[in-house]
């Protein structure tokens, strides 16, 4: 397993709203013993809303899938003018908020954002061509 340790951590960091880091939070609670997923969105420094999407994995107990809709239709309000997708989250209901294996495997390095829940706790990381980036947060009281 990787070392995700303070070196790996971006020094500029992201900011999030309260609301969508309890939205996810929420998400993951309700969905257990399931991975639930959704969407992020916001600037790429900063995470405005995290929508929840069905989970459409074969095996919802260890993986997660976005339902293709979902981001086909995100894709194209941002087009439109809506808001823009910043990244992804999913929870690990019985693991750690770091990527697994599966996570890095199928990776895009797109630079998008990814969060992960692990009960009460949330970790970002930025899909580099690289590999996943840690970053560190700060939670904007709206």
């Amino acid at each position: 397993m990787a070392d995700w340790s303070a070196r790996d951590t971006a020094s500029t960091g992201l900011r999030i709203s309260k609301s969508a880091l309890e939205a996810m939070k929420a998400q993951a609670s309700r969905a257990t013993p399931e991975e639930c997923c959704g969407l992020l969105f916001g600037d790429g420094s900063e995470v405005e809303t995290a929508v929840p999407t069905a989970n459409v994995a074969t095996d919802r107990l260890r993986f997660f899938e976005i339902d293709p809709q979902a981001l086909v239709d995100a894709y194209r309000a941002e087009r439109s003018g809506g808001p823009r997708l910043c990244g992804y989250f999913h929870s690990h209901p019985n693991g750690t908020a770091v990527p697994s294996p599966t996570d890095r495997a199928l990776a895009s390095a797109d630079g998008k954002v990814w969060a992960i829940v692990a009960g009460e706790e949330v970790t970002f990381w930025r899909d580099l061509p690289s590999g996943f980036m840690r970053l560190s947060y700060t939670v904007n009281d709206r």
